[in-house]
């Protein structure tokens, strides 16, 4: 090591990057930081996943060295970063021996800072790599569990660093999912975001609709004449539409369905539904119970989104 190479460290200084490692000041709060790691096939993208859907932040990979620097562009960010979680795993294997120097330098700068690492049986993570038909990362030309087990002499440190072990032998995504809500929701319930989108069934459904709806059973406002130039959105055609035998009770039921099924979603780990809403051109039915249905998911705490996809094609 060089005696420059010495004075950098001594000063603060990152010395991959040569960036100045700042914890931030009262106007720059430091991020919440979560390091994730474990074995290759334990369920560490999935943990990561669960993270970036209760509002943290993730990066996948990164070197070990270049955690600091993470952290300091939160602090930079004025609060709008301020849970970061980073996965760390062995296809970095090259800078992990940066890990500790890192993790040291962290707890200088009194960086709240967490180390989840997820475990798995040799059995169960053999099983997972046939499973998916790929290489463990570490096997070179040997076979899965010589992969295995260097990987496992490479974390051991690791491991008995770790503030959360998560054994993932016996646990399927959603269960894990739940241990994951259970150590970093807090008292939230896990939040639903919902997208409804209207649609007209001649251009084809949406590809990535969870439930479709049909309004086709209601009378089409389009052989209204004083109707057919306007959409979903104005409130002669909006009602029109639920002025027909049928359309606030569907609307009344189908609500009270989703509730039902949101439930469900958030117990299995689910945070997005898209609902589309079909009519026969996606112009007036489709767009008017579009909106109101919307509005009935918002007055139940459900974060909504209205996209009106085929509004205008004709």
């Amino acid at each position: 090591m060089t005696e420059q190479h010495d004075e950098d460290r001594e000063a603060g200084v990152d010395v991959s990057t040569g960036t100045t490692i700042e914890a931030g000041g009262a106007d720059a709060p430091i991020p919440e930081l979560v390091i994730i790691s474990g074995m290759s096939g334990a369920g560490r993208s999935t943990a990561a996943k669960c993270l970036e859907d209760l509002g943290w932040f993730v990066v996948d990979n990164l070197p070990p060295a270049l955690i600091p620097t993470m952290v300091e562009l939160g602090a930079r960010s004025q609060g709008n970063v301020a849970r970061i979680a980073v996965v760390v795993d062995v296809r970095g294997r090259r800078f992990f021996d940066n890990l500790r120097e890192s993790l040291a330098d962290l707890d200088a700068k009194e960086v709240t800072r967490r180390i989840v690492f997820l475990e798995s049986s040799d059995d169960a993570l053999v099983r997972r790599f046939e499973s998916v038909r790929r290489p463990h990362p570490l096997q070179g030309d040997g076979r899965i569990v010589d992969g295995i087990a260097a990987e496992r002499d490479l974390l051991r440190e690791l491991r008995g660093d770790a503030d959360l072990v998560i054994d993932t032998s016996s646990l399927n995504v959603h269960e894990l999912r739940a241990k994951m809500d259970a150590q970093f929701a807090g008292d939230e319930e896990p939040e639903l975001r919902a997208t409804v989108m209207s649609f007209g069934y001649k251009y084809g459904l949406p590809v990535d609709a969870d439930l479709v709806v049909d309004c086709r059973f209601l009378p089409n406002p389009h052989w209204v004449p004083e109707l057919r130039p306007f959409t979903g959105l104005n409130e002669e055609v909006s009602g029109y539409v639920f002025n027909q035998p049928g359309a606030k009770e569907f609307l009344d039921q189908y609500s009270e369905l989703l509730q039902l099924i949101a439930t469900g979603y958030r117990r299995e780990g689910k945070r997005y539904v898209t609902i589309a809403v079909g009519c026969t051109g996606g112009k007036h039915r489709s767009v008017a119970m579009s909106e109101k249905l919307a509005a009935r998911l918002a007055s139940e705490g459900i974060e909504t989104v209205v996209v009106h996809r085929d509004m205008g094609r004709e």
